[in-house]
């Protein structure tokens, strides 16, 4: 048949499935949910932030989290229930901290990368998914937290990203309906902000448009690994079970990805992290004019903030250690709404639609791109908060590999 398979309609495996077509191969993309981008890819925070590169593995963070635990409106909450694999992410986070900086580097580059992938994809496909370029703006409220930002910054410009300080004047230029006592700030004009839903949905029509087939509502039950190439066993809607053949397959399953690779004996410690969202319709004029533009990141309170059209501000963050569980609690929901009332208290927050979702996060905080065991088996996920800012890199990436793989297969592309 020669074909490939990717597993999951997120904006992973959206963006590999493209990247895969546009060099030639027969695509195949699977997602058990009627449409694409409706889980992870839903609704987050909507940065596009190379400015928020740095990785989780630092002491300073680990100690701040262990104070957070005794608060619950914490932005990090763990639930203090142990399990095997909640100990063996952290043993594994807390290994890779001397690897802070190496790390930081390299999702610097690829986040500078992606974005423009994203945004060639985005015109050659006219793709209108509320982008704004204005930057991303992050605040401190204290001398500590903006110092230990300046040491950060070096690491980001070794990536290759600028970004600079600046006063609380500054800052209220940049973003004039900012209220509140600031320190200082830094602002990283290349950054940007969008709706992952809509370029998601936008990607995947880009695909079918160019032959990629899109099965929706097949959940994939069983992998078997051939010589000669992968045979899935998947279910349709809520009945017929069937088998597929391909040549290779490319796992872009989000958190589901850990038990899809236990099956073809790929070890892929990925952990659900749940983070929260809310969008505010911005229905009245006043609200419209009273929002913010330009989007932020909050470092003490762990929120971003990002406009989404003239209609819509998001507001996200927090990350939450319990398993696979997409409850919506409002003691956590309620952190995010006293966000945009004292930072932007002309902003109405009558109306609150909240979300969450499990950002797929692995204990090194990078993603995992390449084959697996299995020659014919290869991965494209565990993109953390990152997901939107990495995966046009990651895909091309992942697109590489496999196609340097097809020659040693035999395999030629039917396109």
């Amino acid at each position: 048949m020669n074909s490939i398979a990717v597993i999951g309609a997120g904006i992973t495996g959206v963006t590999t499935a493209y990247a895969l077509m546009k060099r030639g191969l027969a695509v195949t993309l699977y997602d058990p949910q009627r449409y694409a981008a409706m889980e992870t890819s839903y609704a987050n925070g909507g940065q596009l932030s190379a400015s928020n590169a740095e990785v989780w593995n630092a002491l300073p963070t680990v100690i701040k989290g262990l104070r957070w635990m005794l608060k619950k409106n914490a932005p990090l909450l763990v639930n203090p229930l142990p399990t095997w694999h909640k100990l063996s992410w952290f043993s594994e986070f807390l290994a890779a901290i001397p690897q802070h900086d190496v790390n930081t580097i390299h999702t610097t580059q690829l986040a500078i990368a992606a974005r423009e992938h994203l945004y060639a994809w985005a015109a050659a496909e006219q793709i209108d998914f509320d982008l704004e370029r204005r930057g991303i703006l992050h605040i401190y409220r204290d001398a500590q937290s903006f110092t230990a930002a300046g040491r950060i910054s070096q690491l980001l410009a070794q990536g290759g990203l600028e970004r600079r300080a600046v006063g609380p004047q500054e800052m209220r230029e940049i973003e004039p309906h900012l209220e509140g006592h600031f320190y200082g700030g830094y602002f990283t004009p290349s950054d940007a902000t969008g709706d992952i839903h809509l370029f998601t949905k936008g990607l995947a029509a880009a695909c079918e448009r160019q032959g990629v087939e899109i099965a929706y509502q097949h959940q994939l039950l069983k992998i078997h690994p051939q010589e000669q190439g992968v045979q899935l066993t998947l279910r349709q809607g809520e009945g017929e079970v069937l088998t597929r053949q391909h040549d290779q397959l490319v796992i872009c399953a989000g958190v589901a990805s850990r038990q899809l690779a236990a099956q073809v004996g790929d070890r892929l410690n990925i952990y659900p992290v749940k983070g929260y969202a809310i969008t505010l319709p911005l229905k009245e004029t006043h609200s419209q004019n009273q929002a913010p533009w330009v989007s932020l990141l909050d470092e003490e309170a762990k929120l971003v903030s990002s406009r989404l059209g003239p209609g819509r501000l998001r507001v996200a963050g927090t990350a939450e250690f319990n398993g696979q569980n997409l409850d919506i609690r409002a003691d956590r929901i309620q952190p995010l709404v006293d966000w945009v009332r004292r930072c932007f208290p002309h902003v109405s927050t009558e109306e609150v639609i909240p979300w969450a979702g499990l950002r797929p996060m692995l204990p090194n905080m990078l993603p995992r791109i390449g084959a697996g065991r299995h020659p014919r088996i290869f991965y494209n996920t565990g993109h953390g908060h990152l997901g939107w800012t990495l995966a046009p890199a990651t895909a091309e990436l992942l697109a590489d590999q496999l196609i340097s793989t097809r020659t040693g297969h035999g395999l030629v592309s039917s396109h």
